[in-house]
């Protein structure tokens, strides 16, 4: 049925992506105007819509750059809100959306901040700060970043992929040439090396290609933030909650610790509601067995922080799953040094301006 509904849906894909190429095509002449920032601007992005690990990779660059002053903006997909927010101590994913709040819970010490238009957002941000990571803005083409990392998931990467609607690409497949750095996200640990290769092969030469992979950490309480060890999920009954693109990747790991899993399954950044969880709770307590937790991604958390809901699964062992991106192929230094250098060029250059002027 899917396969038939794309077919129906190539004309307006066609259409769709007329309409991309020649709006690239005016930003790449000039015709449209693209602002440029004299202090380092890193973009993650990706090619599709939603589940490409960006994220991680956004968490990944906060901990290398440790040692400077940052802020991460985002549009805040899925918040109620709009303009620019900077986070704060009474926010929720409400109003500035579920992975700004987990990057402001998280990271205290970097400033976290959401706009629509990152022009804007960058103009807020650029005095009190070193460096600005942005989070989802490669199709922003009003701004023009020092340095892009564009993802792609493995699995996706092995697919063919359309152009919205029929599929889910924002726009050509080629436009990956504007990156500056391509990052295959999500490598399964038995990913063969002529698979490897072969998804390597979708791109030119002239772009170095880096893998990496989803490391899970040990879960934590939802509320009391306590390290449960991962070994302990072994032989037991998951309530798995997750609203997250692609779910695929957590549910081979939990299978392969021996779990059984009880997947309450809903559509990226969903807003739960008190019925919905209300439903686990009823779930969870009455199913028999004795060794049983809740467990959601760490993004999903960040929307069960609400007090009516936080009330309703508070006497319950909800716990959430931290993960790490982990760059393999022994590239790690590489892909460290190419940024650290960006920044650091960039920066040099801009402190030389202000001294002269």
């Amino acid at each position: 049925m899917l396969k038939y509904l794309r077919i129906l849906l190539l004309p307006f894909s066609l259409i769709y992506g007329l309409v991309v190429y020649v709006r690239n095509q005016l930003y790449n002449l000039g015709v449209f105007r693209s602002t440029k920032f004299d202090l380092p601007v890193i973009v993650v992005g990706n090619l599709v819509v939603g589940g490409s690990g960006k994220s991680p990779a956004t968490e990944y660059l906060i901990n290398l750059f440790r040692d400077y002053k940052i802020a991460v903006l985002s549009r805040g997909y899925g918040r109620k809100t709009r303009g620019f927010i900077r986070a704060g101590a009474t926010d929720t994913a409400l109003t500035i959306g579920d992975e700004p709040l987990q990057f402001y819970h998280k990271f205290p010490q970097v400033t976290v901040a959401v706009c629509e238009d990152r022009v804007e957002g960058i103009r807020k941000l650029q005095a009190e700060h070193d460096l600005i990571l942005l989070d989802d803005a490669f199709q922003h083409r009003s701004l023009k970043p020092g340095f892009s990392i564009l993802l792609f998931d493995f699995t996706q990467l092995k697919k063919v992929q359309l152009l919205l609607p029929a599929g889910n690409l924002r726009e050509a497949f080629s436009s990956y040439r504007r990156a500056d750095l391509l990052m295959i996200t999500k490598v399964p640990a038995d990913a063969t090396a002529a698979e490897l290769q072969q998804v390597a092969g979708k791109f030119d030469s002239e772009h170095t290609v880096f893998c990496s992979s989803i490391a899970y950490q040990q879960p934590v309480g939802l509320y009391d933030n306590e390290e449960f060890p991962v070994t302990l999920l072994k032989d037991k009954t998951i309530f798995l909650l997750t609203g997250i693109a692609n779910p695929a990747p957590l549910l081979t790991y939990l299978q392969q610790l021996g779990s059984t899993i009880i997947h309450h399954d809903y559509p990226d950044h969903y807003p739960y509601k008190f019925s919905d969880l209300q439903r686990l709770s009823d779930a969870f307590r009455a199913h028999p067995g004795k060794e049983k937790i809740i467990l959601t991604t760490e993004k999903d958390a960040q929307r069960l922080f609400d007090v009516t809901i936080k009330e309703l699964l508070l006497n319950l062992p909800v716990f959430y799953l931290p993960i790490r991106m982990e760059i393999g192929q022994g590239k790690q230094s590489i892909f460290d040094q190419k940024l650290l250098t960006y920044v650091s060029d960039i920066t040099r250059n801009r402190h030389l301006y202000q001294s002269k002027n």
